[in-house]
């Protein structure tokens, strides 16, 4: 990859995938962490794009991930390339390893890192750890894995994690890292971030947002019924065909819907744990990124992650 981008790896990941990539004009990259509301974003683009709910293909078809080590890169770009709609692509690697392409649109999902960590936390067990690494080559582990800790203390573990952002993405220092950049970028005419608990609170109002910033054109008649298919029920009714895994890699596609609670994080900590959370992200962020990223907001139903 060029020396204007960083190169993210992973035993399941490699951003230098992305070097080369042939852009079109109106090609739209969802860059998000895990569990921060892809699969979310990647829905609500293919209801923009076709304007149906009824889609032509499973969504993680319509919407590669083009990193991922699991499918074959060649494989991935000829999917794409024999696409004729408007394309969109999900990625999870920040903008900094990214080509950024003035023709293409860069979608960057958020999420309060605390609830992003408890559905990664859950996310973990619905994993096929052994397909996985028949999948990726990996090695057989020579020794059994040890419990999982319970969820709050996986938690604060989480935090405290002395972790290196560009190795580590789905530790708290590897969020900020993706959303630090992003937000740096965001006064970018093709860069445009959405938060998690926006689409929470007012998913109609988000979706003709992104309508609006996407050039996309959708006729008032059809607004509800696309709204309605990007609703947390809607998705989960549909996990087959809409759940990211084209490898079989999830034991229970619904479970990956996990229905939860945003803010289900902060409700973990005590008042000194929380307190000592944001002194560690007040570290990480800049001020004004903390205060949009850490709003604060009725609890609801969880969405799709």
């Amino acid at each position: 990859m060029s020396e204007d981008f960083v190169r993210y790896r992973s035993p399941e990941e490699d951003s230098g995938r992305w070097a080369g990539f042939p852009f079109r004009p109106g090609d739209i990259v969802i860059s998000t962490r895990s569990k921060s509301g892809t699969t979310w974003l990647q829905m609500i683009c293919a209801l923009l794009v076709f304007r149906s709910p009824t889609l032509p293909a499973p969504l993680a078809e319509l919407s590669p991930w083009l990193d991922w080590l699991l499918l074959p890169r060649d494989q991935v770009y000829a999917q794409l390339e024999t696409q004729s709609h408007r394309r969109f692509i999900k990625t999870h690697t920040p903008l900094d390893g990214l080509p950024l392409d003035p023709r293409a649109s860069y979608l960057v999902g958020a999420r309060h890192p605390l609830d992003m960590a408890v559905s990664l936390y859950h996310q973990g067990a619905n994993l096929d750890r052994d397909r996985i690494r028949q999948l990726s080559g990996q090695p057989e582990p020579t020794q059994p894995p040890r419990p999982r800790p319970p969820l709050r203390d996986w938690l604060l573990s989480w935090i405290h994690q002395n972790a290196d952002p560009r190795a580590e993405l789905d530790s708290l220092a590897g969020v900020m890292w993706h959303l630090s950049d992003a937000w740096r970028r965001r006064h970018e005419p093709n860069v445009l971030l959405v938060h998690y608990d926006d689409l929470s609170t007012d998913l109609p109002g988000q979706m003709r947002r992104l309508a609006a910033r996407l050039d996309i054109t959708v006729p008032d008649e059809q607004w509800p019924t696309l709204v309605e298919a990007a609703t947390f029920d809607r998705m989960r009714a549909r996990a087959g065909e809409l759940a990211p895994d084209p490898q079989g890699v999830l034991k229970s596609p619904e479970a990956f819907f996990r229905r939860g609670r945003s803010g289900g994080g902060r409700t973990l900590l005590s008042d000194a744990e929380l307190a000592d959370y944001l002194a560690v992200t007040a570290a990480l962020a800049p001020p004004d990124l903390l205060t949009w990223l850490h709003r604060d907001s009725p609890a609801v139903d969880d969405r799709p992650a």
